[in-house]
């Protein structure tokens, strides 16, 4: 069977959007932790796959502003929550990124992490 041509994503099976291209969720040559952690991550990635495209952004938005407003500890939970997901999705996909991305995605864990540890410190 021959790969699906750009624009013949193979569809779910509910009729939703299109699923991503590839054979494998996996990272091919992975080592133990990356394997442990991309088989646990499988299911919360389909569902995250199969949510509205507007739901993540949205629940990150709420809780990133939630986490600037909120008074101790309790932004500083919601901050470390945006932190730890970012962080999660920054691990998952650092082999296909080149150098260029991954700066950026390290700066902006680095900085959630930091306004959550000043929550939690009470500034």
């Amino acid at each position: 069977m021959t790969p699906p041509e750009h624009g013949d994503e193979k569809q779910a099976s509910d009729g939703g959007r299109p699923l991503p291209r590839g054979e494998s969720l996996y990272t091919p040559g992975a080592g133990p932790v990356r394997r442990a952690v991309e088989r646990r991550s499988a299911v919360p990635l389909v569902w995250l796959h199969r949510s509205p495209r507007w739901l993540s952004p949205v629940l990150l938005g709420v809780l990133f502003v939630a986490g600037l407003l909120a008074p101790g500890p309790v932004g500083g939970l919601c901050l470390l929550a945006v932190a730890l997901f970012l962080g999660w999705l920054a691990y998952l996909t650092w082999p296909s990124l080149d150098p260029r991305q991954r700066s950026p995605r390290v700066l902006v864990v680095g900085v959630i992490g930091v306004l959550a540890v000043a929550r939690f410190l009470g500034f």
